[in-house]
Order: C-alpha cells, then structure tokens, then sequence
C-alpha cells in the first residue's frame, strides 16, 4: 500500500485535512490498519503514551506498527521537556510521521501528573515542551487543545495560550472546541457538557492565517466535516469514526480528490483477514483485533446480529476466523 512520507519536515496544511482522533483503548495498530484499508490519506493518531512512563515501558510494545499506517502520529502526554525529547527522538526513530503533545485529556490522573488539559493553564512549559521536541527531532510536532479549561472563557485565553505555544515553534493546533472542566466533570461528561464553540476555532484561523488550525469536537460525518473546510485547514472525527468506521469508506475521493471507488464492506473484510492471519501467527489475541470489526455494519440491516455473532465467537481465534470466512462466502441470512 502507498505511503505518504512526511518526514522531511512541516507538512502541508493537505496532511491534516482529515483525521482520526487518538481515543485511549481504541486507535491500537489493529484498528489504525483497519482504517488505512480504508483511507489512504486520512492521518492517524497513536493512543497517548505518557512520557513519565519511558523508564518503565517496552518501547517495542507501545511504538510499534505497520508501515502500512502511515502518515502516522505518535501522541504523548507530559509536562517534563526533556522526557518527552527522549519519547520524540524514539517515535521518530520508528517512523511516525508526526509528534503531537496531549494538552486536552481532563482525567484525574492526568490533573494528578499535572498534564494534558492541566497543561492550559501553564502555557510557559508547553512552549518549552514544544521547543525541546522541535530541537529533538526533524518532524512534526503538534499540540491536541481544549478552546479553554475551567473558569477561561471566550476567545482571549485561547488567543493567548496559542500565541505563547507558536513562540515555542508548533505550527499546527489540533483544538477541540469544548473547554474542559477540570473539576466537576468526568472525562465522559467533558465530551459533552460543555458547549460546543465552532466560532472560536475559526476566530483563531481567521486571525492566525500562518497557522495549521484543525478542528476537533462533535464531528460524526463527512458532511459536518466538509462543511468545517470551509473555515479550518482540517477536522478530526473521534468517537464516531470508531464505531462506525465505514463512515470514512468515502473520505479519500470526497476530501482529498482520489477516483477510486471505495471498499465494499465484505470488500474490506477480505482484506483485512490476511492481517489477522498474521497476527494470530505472532501470538496475538483474536478478540484484540476482531473487536474493531463491531461496528462495522453500523446503521446496516443485521448489525445487530453481525455484533453479537461476532462478539459469542470472537473470543477464540479459530470461532472467529471461521466466522468472519463463512460471513465473506454466505448470504448473511444464511449464517447460524
């Protein structure tokens, strides 16, 4: 499969037209695989890896991916410049295409570490974490952002910390435009809760022009998104392309202008079998792979089978392997 090679420094604003969202327990290389059979250019994000946890952490095991993945970034979460170096030189040594600091997460133990959307508040470190990066490694370095946290409201904080972030040398915000909560709200609640504020993220285009802005929060299709081009230089589709991940079957040819037809669904299932072959050949789980298959006939006639027949047999390798070979070659009605 092609690949697109960003490394030799900052992309075109093009590379982050669409993306999907770094989600913790979901974008694992199995479903980032999954989606790149689907989308050649749509960009794809780590899960966060914290940058406290290098001395304890099997580099192999977190950083590791197909080539196929690409353009690829690898997403970290810190306060510390000079550990978060070390993770970025590591990235780039594995190929990932791009650096990007986590300055948006609201969980508790990330408040406890004094990081992600903590990290707002202290606009100072974040610039110093962008500049120890950007002097680390010869690609990408991006910041995920809430539009504010807590008692910060309209314009002018996120004005001001974007200013104080671009002097550290990143050019491109990744901003979810929720604020965050830090106290009050779950993690959960703060997907939600707060008021989404689309007219921020676009002040901030509008007024930083020299800037990659791209927008993240609320987006569940390729229509809410394209509507959003309009205004930013790119989207990123979070929870709703993971549980309905055909919903990017169409991206390349309607954001990025490619004539290939996309993939049927059966189309990718084939496809992506091999992979799963191989995986299961190297030890891995069948369930860790055939998980991100659930929602793959989301909004479908017999979703809700295909879901629980997947889920009764995907717990051993052999069960779901014939599973999902007798769904490929049957009428779906005909399966029992």
């Amino acid at each position: 499969m092609e690949s697109v090679d960003l490394a030799g420094g900052e992309a075109a604003a093009s590379s982050w037209r669409l993306a999907v969202a770094p989600m913790l327990g979901w974008t694992d290389r199995h479903f980032r695989y999954l989606v790149r059979l689907l989308s050649r250019h749509v960009r794809l994000y780590s899960e966060m890896v914290v940058a406290a946890h290098l001395h304890r952490s099997d580099p192999e095991k977190l950083l590791a991916f197909s080539p196929e993945e690409r353009p690829l970034a690898l997403q970290l979460a810190g306060n510390d410049p000079e550990l978060l170096a070390a993770w970025a030189r590591l990235g780039e040594r594995f190929g990932y295409d791009e650096i990007n600091l986590n300055v948006g997460c609201p969980s508790s133990p990330v408040q406890k570490g004094r990081f992600g959307a903590y990290l707002m508040l202290e606009p100072d470190r974040v610039a110093d974490c962008i500049a120890a990066m950007r002097e680390a490694v010869s690609i990408p370095v991006t910041v995920k952002c809430r539009i504010g946290v807590d008692q910060s409201d309209g314009y002018d904080p996120l004005r001001r910390f974007v200013e104080k972030v671009a002097d550290g040398g990143c050019r491109v915000f990744i901003v979810h435009a929720r604020k965050a909560w830090l106290k009050g709200l779950s993690p959960k609640e703060n997907r939600s809760v707060p008021p989404l504020r689309y007219d921020l993220v676009y002040r901030l285009k509008r007024e930083r022009p020299d800037l990659t802005v791209v927008l993240n929060g609320g987006v569940t299709t390729l229509g809410a998104a394209e509507e959003h081009l309009a205004a930013v230089d790119g989207v990123m589709i979070g929870r709703a392309a993971y549980h309905n991940p055909y919903l990017l079957a169409e991206a390349d040819r309607r954001l990025f202008g490619t004539r290939s037809p996309p993939l049927s669904r059966e189309e990718l299932l084939a496809r992506f079998l091999p992979y799963i072959r191989r995986q299961l050949s190297r030890g891995e789980r069948f369930w860790s792979i055939g998980r991100h298959l659930l929602g793959l006939y989301h909004g479908q006639p017999g979703a809700k089978r295909w879901r629980r027949l997947l889920t009764e047999r995907g717990r051993d390798p052999e069960a779901g392997l014939r599973l999902l070979e007798a769904w490929l070659r049957s009428p779906k009605s005909a399966i029992v």
